[in-house]
């Protein structure tokens, strides 16, 4: 294993860049699948996410976790026993629960539907089911390459699934439509998520079995007692269950939002067309486009688990509080900028993305949505960020609990806006902001707390959030005066007003950082360090 491998920046960059290619590919994939399937086709696209996403985080969110931290455990020990035995018993679980999970949600596709006020996203949930339980198997996967820091074949599965998924549904959606309307047109589309799942879930398998020979080739530990697979389970569970029911939290609260706010948007006299083409342009151009930065944040979380894990296995105080401090430097560094940018270019992302598959005003809509919700990109960055340092630490718990407060608020605040008339689905974004600031708050709190960290204001607050403000005040600057309207501009003059902005943000942005100490040297790449020394 190499030592880039081995460490926290690496990790990340590696899986970093994996998921922003995914999400990057996902957010150009729904262009042409808009142009197939209809604004009302990609509302029902995304009435069936909320209930999947939900029993997926139920089924495989904490296990992989789990055998992440206990594999990075041993694996420190030199204990390759036990982490293999590990990997065996949780591979079972996953198994167990991913199939639980894909019959549950097969059986009551009809009633699901129904609660969120859509009955012809039923078959879109029969489509999409089988993926539970292949999924689940290969977060087991996932879970022990990651122990050993071996990121690189969990970044391949997920472009695997993201490249395979987009070969098979466009052709599945047209073949819906062509079939079914709307609904089979979604449901085509689903059904195609769940082939590059199997794919990957294929290629998971193979790379596990390759590894194999490097897991011999380091010398067992004569002093390790055998691990039972009972307590295995057991302890597998234990530490699963509230990171669970920590990250169903959030799952949770998209659900509810499908149920809630065309219901709200109704209530208020809205008619169910326009309710639905609402919430589809808030759940699918916005939200797919704040999950492209967030990436970044998923992938440090994924890498900072293990890696706290592996300095408490060594009881190494200094270790775990200097990742600590740079995890939440990170957070800072990737989340605030992507904050500020896409709020500013909210507009003529979604006019470069969406125009033609939506009509002017619904893009519009969603414009105002996105400045507002890309405002929660820097939040839940450090709600990531400070949840897996609690996780790699064992305070679960904490996590949990501040997550669920901060759904509670937003669920709240949700209610109360969205059902006054001229305000309808612009509060759902107002909401989450609430949300992640009232979990990351006492997050920052405990991590500071329990690792002994001293919060750095300035290096971790006030200097990225400065660069990030003389960032967007140029890049805004640029886009007013050299660009103008993008509802006005042809794609291709607003493919290289974003492009120009883009490129100019990211040289102020790094230019700043690098003066004001934010970014230094060492955060870079070897090969970038020797250059610069």
């Amino acid at each position: 294993m190499t030592q880039k491998q081995k460490s926290l920046l690496g990790g990340v960059s590696i899986l970093g860049a994996a998921g922003l290619i995914c999400k990057v590919v996902g957010v150009l994939y729904r262009i042409p699948l808009a142009h197939l399937i209809d604004p009302m086709g990609m509302a029902l696209y995304h009435k069936v996410f909320p209930a999947y996403n939900l029993l997926l985080t139920i089924s495989s969110a904490g296990i992989p976790v789990a055998i992440s931290r206990m594999v990075s455990h041993y694996v420190t020990r030199e204990d390759v026993g036990n982490a293999r035995r590990i990997f065996k018993v949780a591979l079972l679980l996953l198994s167990v629960l991913g199939l639980v999970a894909t019959v549950l949600l097969m059986a009551f596709s009809d009633s699901v539907a129904s609660l969120q006020g859509a009955p012809d996203a039923a078959a879109g949930y029969l489509c999409i089911g089988p993926s539970l339980f292949l999924v689940c198997a290969m977060s087991a996967y996932r879970g022990y390459m990651q122990g050993r820091r071996h990121m690189m074949p969990t970044a391949i599965s997920q472009l695997i699934e993201q490249v395979g998924k987009v070969a098979v549904a466009l052709p599945l959606a047209y073949l819906g439509m062509a079939r079914g309307g709307v609904s089979w047109g979604a449901a085509g589309a689903l059904l195609g998520s769940t082939l590059g799942e199997a794919a990957a879930l294929l290629y998971m398998m193979i790379q596990e079995r390759r590894s194999r020979s490097e897991m011999a080739e380091i010398a067992p530990n004569p002093h390790a007692d055998v691990l039972n697979p009972s307590f295995i389970a057991k302890r597998l569970t234990r530490i699963a269950i509230p990171i669970t029911l920590g990250a169903c939290i959030v799952p949770l609260a998209g659900f509810i939002d499908s149920v809630m706010l065309t219901g709200l948007m109704e209530g208020a006299g809205m008619a169910y067309e326009d309710a639905m083409i609402r919430y589809g342009a808030y759940s699918g151009p916005v939200l797919t486009l704040i999950n492209v930065p967030t990436a970044l944040a998923m992938a440090m979380s994924t890498n900072l688990v293990p890696d706290i894990a592996s300095g408490m296995a060594r009881r190494d105080a200094d270790y775990v509080r200097r990742e600590a401090g740079m995890g939440l430097r990170m957070a800072a560094v990737i989340g605030l900028p992507c904050s500020v940018g896409m709020s500013i270019l909210a507009r003529p992302i979604l006019y470069l993305c969406y125009a033609g598959s939506y009509s002017g005003p619904q893009l519009d809509v969603a414009a105002e949505l996105l400045q507002i919700s890309a405002l929660t990109i820097g939040l839940f960055t450090m709600v990531q960020a400070t949840s897996g340092i609690l996780q790699g630490m064992g305070r679960q718990k904490i996590p949990m609990c501040t997550l669920l407060v901060g759904v509670a608020l937003k669920i709240a605040l949700n209610y109360t806006l969205v059902g006054i008339p001229g305000v309808d689905i612009h509060g759902a974004p107002w909401a989450s902001l609430l949300c992640y600031t009232a979990s990351m708050v006492p997050n920052l709190y405990f991590v500071c707390r329990h690792t002994g960290y001293r919060f750095d204001f300035m290096g971790i607050l006030i200097k990225p959030l400065l660069c990030s403000l003389l960032m967007g005040a140029a890049v805004g600057g640029l886009w007013a005066l050299g660009f103008g309207d993008a509802a006005e501009l042809s794609r291709a003059g607003n493919l290289l007003g974003v492009g120009l902005c883009v490129v100019l943000g990211i040289c102020i942005y790094f230019g700043a950082a690098w003066k004001m100490g934010v970014v230094s040297a060492a955060d870079l790449p070897a090969r970038f360090r020797r250059k610069n020394k």
